[in-house]
């Protein structure tokens, strides 16, 4: 059996002090400059320390001498260990990224990496509920209370990356840390007996969770960093800051307003704490709502309705498959989910011609 690969932390302490430097200075200009969210400054430092240790073991001792085939040596050892082409893809982009702004910075004496090809990364057509399907998960809370715990197979439950700011650790909003998932929704209550205020605060949370999220389509993400302050009742319109921190104002329904106005007249109240700040979405303990919690509510609750396994993005995905489906524009849906590219809006008109096929096969009698 052969020994696990080094840690990111360790291959970046282990590197030469001028490729050190160039990686810290990579990754400040994501987040500084790019304004990039902590979790891609992450995923591109991890696949440039990756390449720099790669280079390093191929005799490289300074920054000058990374060439194209120094990136394509190393592509090709992705590949050999398994990389899925998804991933490849990823680690090409972050090469190239990477080089241009080493050339631009003044650290290598050509952009190596502008001729680097990548497989092209096939893109599985989201699975998306029916609509009455996605009703019924919308209206479980008002049926339902499921016991929540840590799923063991979610490594988004499992966290063990150090703690503390580094530059292969970028700084995250302190406000998304909050109290463990299991304990952030009591057991369902036993058959005659009255719901404590805490019981049907968690409820209302859950209802206008999973309402905003399939009336929205927004991520899960940017749900739990809603402030009380972003809802717009007049006009029914959340303010959005999404990937990149751009803002965008999203517009929500009638049964989405209803699921706010429970929540902030009988379930927010009863959960507020010290620790609460402007937070819209609360844990049991009073702090905001963690993405992770957010998305084991959500697998719950379908869980306990008997529907598909379905996920916070499951929701979203849903969400703009019914908005195409229902004739909405299609740049009107990359506004409203936040894309940066049309082409990434353009994955749902497939599953929207997909589900019709589906259904002339099933009904038409020449199919």
């Amino acid at each position: 059996m052969s020994r696990p690969e080094r840690g990111t932390r360790a291959m970046h302490q282990a590197l030469p002090p001028e490729l050190r430097d160039a990686v810290d200075g990579f990754a400040e200009h994501l987040s500084r400059v790019r304004n990039r969210s902590a979790h891609t400054v992450r995923a591109y430092v991890t696949d440039l320390v990756s390449l720099l240790d790669h280079a390093v073991r191929m005799g490289c001792v300074d920054l000058a001498e990374l060439d194209l085939s120094v990136l394509r040596s190393w592509l090709a050892k992705q590949r050999t260990t398994g990389a899925a082409r998804t991933s490849l893809a990823r680690r090409a982009a972050s090469a190239r990224a990477f080089s241009a702004w080493a050339h631009r910075a003044g650290l290598l004496a050509a952009d190596v990496g502008a001729a680097l090809a990548s497989p092209r990364a096939h893109r599985e057509l989201p699975s998306v509920l029916r609509a009455d399907q996605a009703a019924a998960l919308v209206e479980a809370p008002s049926r339902q209370t499921p016991r929540v715990g840590p799923a063991p197979t979610d490594p988004s439950a499992r966290q063990t990356r150090p703690v503390g700011p580094g530059p292969i650790d970028p700084p995250v909003r302190p406000p998304e840390s909050v109290s463990p998932a299991p304990t952030d929704l009591p057991p369902g209550p036993t058959p005659g007996a009255a719901q404590t205020a805490e019981t049907e605060a968690v409820s209302l949370r859950d209802r206008v969770l999973l309402e905003l999220l399939y009336a929205t389509g927004v991520r899960v993400s940017e749900a739990c960093g809603l402030d009380v302050g972003d809802v717009d009742h007049g006009r029914r319109v959340i303010r959005v800051f999404g990937k990149g921190g751009r803002e965008r104002a999203v517009p929500y329904g009638v049964p989405a307003q209803r699921a706010l106005d429970d929540w902030l007249r009988r379930g927010r109240p009863a959960l507020v704490g010290a620790r609460s700040g402007d937070a819209l979405l609360l844990g049991a303990r009073g702090g905001r709502l963690n993405p992770t919690t957010a998305r084991q509510i959500v697998g719950a609750y379908a869980e306990a309705a008997g529907l598909p396994r379905t996920s916070p993005h499951g929701l979203r995905h849903s969400a703009a498959t019914h908005l195409l489906e229902g004739g909405a524009d299609l740049r009107a849906v990359q506004e409203l989910l936040g894309h940066a590219s049309l082409a990434s809006t353009q994955i749902y008109t497939h599953v929207s011609v997909e589900r019709l096929r589906a259904a002339y096969r099933q009904a038409h009698p020449r199919a």
